[in-house]
């Protein structure tokens, strides 16, 4: 598993139960700021859009994790974390 203090590229996915479109925002907001440095990508995937997916160096799974649940999805659930060799532009 990797840890925020390691500078390694990593894919964080999360699903989420989003009842309107303040809580995609919200969720968003929360994944960007959740980098511990500033390069971070954020999109939803999947067919109904309701997998977040953080990409980014030192970026803390379990810090996110926590704020997701706490401030958009109760539910949500860490799907994926891996280690990815370059961003996708």
């Amino acid at each position: 598993m990797i840890r925020a203090g390691q500078d390694k590229k990593q894919r964080i996915v999360i699903k989420l139960t989003m009842k309107s479109p303040k809580d995609r925002s919200k969720a968003m907001t929360i994944a960007t700021k959740a980098a511990v440095s500033g390069n971070v990508s954020v999109k939803f995937e999947g067919e109904e859009k309701d997998k977040l997916v953080v990409i980014g160096n030192r970026v803390d799974h379990t810090a996110l994790m926590k704020l997701l649940r706490k401030k958009v999805d109760r539910h949500a659930s860490l799907e994926e974390v891996k280690e990815v060799e370059d961003i996708p532009a």
